[in-house]
């Protein structure tokens, strides 16, 4: 499974997709992209409230992404904000970009692969062929080495992306 720095890289590389060019430097854009695509690793903290590991179930569904871009959308019109409902939309994109991401990584911590298509199924779901490395969820020497290593590759796969979608991006200088 990505880190929270591929997933947030995955999330840039989305906001340059998606945003309109008067919006390319929009901070509440980039937050609310950035913010739902590491949300759904949140459940980790509910491992201190009972002890159990929630990690890869319902947070990572396109249910929740669902839940995500109402809760922005609401959040949005109560703050008075422009487009509510853009906001709402990027919100389900980036939570899903989380999903993707952790479809297509390597799972090494049962259950299993993730519950992608909560409430319509409670199945685990993982890629055959993943693509991103798994991230170790201790702090000794090997495992400090190996996220190193897990963060490098993620970098090296999405930092091109970026740079390229950056670059498609710039204003013309001819």
């Amino acid at each position: 499974m990505p880190s929270p720095l591929g997933h947030s890289a995955a999330a840039l590389a989305l906001h340059l997709i998606t945003s309109p060019a008067d919006a390319l430097k929009s901070r509440v854009r980039i937050g609310v992209l950035v913010g739902a695509a590491v949300a759904p690793d949140l459940d980790l903290l509910l491992r201190f409230v009972d002890g159990r590991n929630h990690h890869q179930a319902e947070s990572h569904s396109m249910g929740c992404a669902l839940l995500a871009g109402l809760a922005a959308w609401a959040l949005a019109r109560l703050r008075g904000w422009p487009r509510p409902g853009a906001l709402g939309v990027l919100a389900v994109a980036g939570w899903l970009s989380h999903v993707v991401l952790d479809y297509l990584g390597r799972d090494t911590n049962p259950p299993i692969g993730i519950m992608a298509l909560w409430p319509l199924s409670h199945g685990y779901y993982k890629c055959p062929w993943p693509l991103f490395m798994d991230i170790g969820r201790t702090l000794t020497r090997e495992a400090v080495f190996h996220n190193a290593l897990a963060v490098a590759w993620e970098m090296a796969l999405l930092g091109p992306v970026i740079l390229l979608l950056w670059r498609l991006r710039a204003p013309s200088t001819r």
